[in-house]
């Protein structure tokens, strides 16, 4: 529009503020530059559609409304100032789905994203937009190191590319590692209770009855355990 040079991961012109990208890939939702017909990202065809909705919903950042959007099937609402996203819960478990099915069938594991470890970041808490309460701050599958802000009730923020981020880390296999470790750390857990109860027993005067009340065994305890850890991490943000 203006005619100034801007740079490749530049989002809005830094002299007239005219809009450079926007997020158009229904596969991996990374921004692509206004008028591109492939991501950059991952090659897939542009596919977005702006939408009219009567409810205003105001971006947790910048406090202005946010356009609602159509990438592919998936509904979701985009502040084009920040390029922050806002996604009900429904629609970003379905991509979690999608996305790790897609993986599995087309066996598009690599190697997961590194470890943004060193960066330092100012914690500040934003208020759901439909709600207006402030949301809980997750490390999505609690091994993704993409922190998101989840309104448990109606949806989940992310900042600029995040939401790619986080479908490249289900493609490399995350939510497998995610549930590896979960089984491993009911695993430590079950050493521990076997090695409380054999010192508790060691302790115990002759005559007293230690056993516990429950009737299930101690392999039915994790079996539980891993099942519960199973649906957690299937409907994660619940």
């Amino acid at each position: 529009m203006c005619g100034a040079p801007a740079s490749t991961d530049s989002t809005n012109c830094e002299h007239c503020g005219a809009r450079l990208a926007t997020v158009a890939c229904p596969s991996c939702f990374g921004m692509m530059f206004i008028g591109a017909k492939f991501c950059s990202h991952c090659g897939a065809k542009a596919e977005r559609t702006e939408v009219a909705e009567n409810a205003r919903e105001f971006c947790p950042r910048c406090k202005v409304d946010m356009d609602a959007v159509v990438v592919g099937k998936t509904s979701l609402r985009e502040c084009a100032r920040c390029e922050g996203i806002w996604m009900d819960k429904a629609a970003f478990d379905q991509i979690c789905t999608d996305t790790e099915n897609q993986s599995a069938v087309l066996g598009m594991a690599t190697h997961l994203p590194p470890d943004p470890a060193g960066q330092i970041e100012q914690v500040r808490y934003l208020p759901c937009p439909v709600c207006a309460d402030l949301m809980n701050r997750l490390n999505f599958a609690n091994c993704s190191h993409v922190i998101v802000d989840v309104c448990r009730e109606h949806g989940t923020w992310f900042d600029q590319d995040e939401l790619r981020r986080i479908v490249e880390f289900i493609r490399a296999g995350g939510l497998n590692k995610a549930r590896a470790n979960e089984i491993d750390e009911l695993k430590r857990q079950r050493q521990q209770l076997q090695s409380a109860q054999t010192t508790s027993a060691m302790s115990t005067p002759a005559g007293w009855d230690n056993t516990p009340d429950w009737p299930m065994g101690r392999n039915d305890l994790v079996d539980i355990g891993v099942t519960a850890a199973a649906v957690a991490l299937r409907l994660l943000f619940k």
